[in-house]
């Protein structure tokens, strides 16, 4: 397969935000609130699908599979895996309480990104699973892969951005500990 280094090196791409959601979730001994839970999970979610989109290809392509093939598996593995994934996503209380607690400019403005990147990355899928512009197949599909590792970028850019959101009145902040002297 041709585009096999390229697809390695977006494949280790989406890693790193698979890392950076590991290393959120991580890094104070959990996350804070169901706002956080949800957008590493779907930074997680999302940058395994960049991985398993990345990696379908160069797997399928030593088998004997003819290009077509081999694009249509493809696709056909990432919206399985795409809606299962969506599926459990929705179904967790902390997505439902982020979508319960945003307000109507937020979901607005997610579902227009989340638009952003569906709706060209569905197009691309339907014109590979349809055959319809078999010379176009493989750049579609680095296409799909592409919208795919941007879509966890933004979504990551986003969990950045929203870190510093007002959070609820509360007591005064309490240093933790170090086990130093005070003096």
């Amino acid at each position: 397969m041709q585009d096999a280094e390229l697809f390695m090196g977006l494949a280790g791409i989406a890693g790193v935000f698979v890392g950076f959601g590991a290393l959120i979730a991580v890094r104070t001994g959990g996350l804070s609130d169901a706002f956080e839970t949800t957008y590493v999970r779907v930074v997680v979610w999302i940058g395994m699908l960049t991985v398993v989109a990345a990696l379908a290809p160069v797997t399928l392509g030593p088998y004997g599979l003819g290009e077509h093939e081999v694009w249509v598996l493809s696709c056909a593995v990432l919206v399985v895996i795409y809606l299962g994934m969506g599926i459990v996503n929705i179904r967790m209380p902390e997505s439902r309480a982020v979508d319960a607690a945003s307000s109507r400019t937020h979901r607005i403005i997610d579902a227009g990104t989340s638009l952003f990147f569906l709706i060209p990355l569905v197009i691309a899928m339907v014109v590979i699973l349809l055959g319809l512009r078999p010379e176009l197949e493989a750049a579609l599909y680095r296409t799909v892969v592409v919208l795919l590792l941007l879509s966890a970028g933004a979504t990551l850019l986003e969990l950045v951005y929203q870190q510093r959101r007002p959070q609820a009145a509360s007591g005064p902040a309490e240093l933790p500990a170090t086990g130093g002297s005070s003096a």
